[in-house]
């Protein structure tokens, strides 16, 4: 390389140096880009990004909030409205738990309530058991309607073989934290009035009970005065008598509404083996009577009448049996006017020619008699004549 042409370059280059101190730029070489542009497209690229990412976080936001605000809907329905509190005591029914559901606020009555709500305040609560609790099944809560603070929930299901429908009146009672709680405005409790005839003994869903233990009375109330029972609500109950004395058959009901009371009578039929005690006593009583030795035997429902004079003793025997039926008669039971014949044989002398007579004659009569059953079971016969 000639020195003349490096002292040409280190020209060149001092000029360049000196126009850009004066502000001036030498035009870059042709085929190198400018990074200017690149600039301006990345910050675009930059800007776009930022903006996509702020929409997609609000997006989510959004749907977190939606998510979260369902969620509380969904726990509320489930756990605390009024509805679930319903759905809470019934699945304690159709748990069995009767303890607890009496436990669930607003189901238990004090006596003023009962009276008020037309229940007598006297009234057991030996049914409030789990062992006559029947099965409860197809819970579905179908309406709910709130008016002036009180939400009423109306709810279908199946008891017993029982389809039925029950609305229920629920009111906030405070809080629980930061939830509320519920009570029954109205309680679910109802009342069974039992009217047994011919026993005091009866069971209700294979429970067995007695009206001597559920009256107020006890042993000294009115056998055909109504038994008052509660109830829970809804609920199937069927009612029996099934005793040595007497049975009927299952009376079955359904509570469907609260603090309704639910009149039931039960007529009792008696049993054969009853009947069988009965015609054996008869016949005994009967043939007792034939061991007197007199025209007239005492509190008997026979006797022979004559106007001569009885020479020698009289001699009784029972030659038909009486066939005895045993019919119900409100709180007793009765034998309603049946044939029998005895028989007598006797002496009798005429007081009008002294002759001797002697007599064998049947003697038809007709008895009647009133059953009582004693507090012990058994069975007080009360046997007498009828014309």
């Amino acid at each position: 390389m000639d020195h003349g042409d490096e002292t040409a370059d280190a020209a060149a280059r001092d000029a360049a140096t000196a126009d850009e101190s004066r502000g001036e730029r030498t035009p870059r070489r042709p085929g190198r880009r400018g990074k200017g542009p690149e600039r301006a497209r990345r910050a675009r690229r930059t800007r776009r990004t930022l903006a996509f990412d702020l929409t997609a976080l609000a997006v989510i936001g959004a749907l977190l909030i939606g998510a979260v605000g369902a969620g509380v809907g969904v726990a509320y329905r489930e756990l605390y409205s009024p509805a679930a509190f319903v759905e809470r005591y019934l699945s304690l029914l159709a748990d069995g738990r009767a303890t607890d559901a009496r436990a669930v606020p607003g189901v238990e009555l004090s006596s003023d309530e009962l009276t008020k709500a037309g229940i007598a305040p006297t009234a057991s609560d030996v049914l409030l058991r789990s062992s006559t609790l029947s099965a409860l099944t197809d819970i579905e809560v179908v309406g709910e309607r709130t008016r002036d603070g009180v939400t009423d929930v109306n709810v279908s299901y199946s008891s017993g073989g029982h389809s039925g429908r029950t609305a229920f009146s629920v009111e906030q009672d405070g809080w629980i934290g930061i939830a509320p709680a519920w009570r029954f405005t109205r309680s679910p409790l109802a009342a069974i009035d039992l009217t047994v005839r011919g026993a005091t003994r009866f069971t209700v869903n294979g429970f067995e009970l007695d009206t001597r233990q559920i009256a107020a009375e006890g042993i000294d109330a009115d056998p055909l005065a109504p038994v008052s029972m509660l109830v829970f609500s809804p609920g199937a109950y069927s009612i029996s008598v099934d005793t040595p004395i007497s049975t009927s058959p299952g009376v079955a009901v359904l509570s469907d509404a609260p603090q309704k009371s639910i009149p039931i009578e039960l007529q009792t039929q008696p049993t054969s083996e009853f009947v069988e005690v009965v015609q054996q006593q008869v016949d005994e009583f009967l043939a007792s009577c034939a061991t007197q030795e007199v025209l007239q035997p005492t509190g008997c429902p026979f006797g022979y009448f004559v106007r001569n004079r009885v020479q020698g003793t009289p001699t009784w025997s029972i030659t038909e049996n009486p066939v005895i039926t045993v019919e119900p008669d409100g709180a007793k039971w009765v034998i309603p006017r049946v044939r029998a014949v005895a028989h007598i044989d006797v002496d009798i002398r005429s007081i009008f020619d002294g002759k001797l007579y002697e007599v064998s004659e049947d003697v038809e009569f007709f008895l009647t008699g009133s059953i009582t059953i004693l507090p012990d079971g058994t069975a007080s016969i009360q046997v007498s004549a009828s014309e």
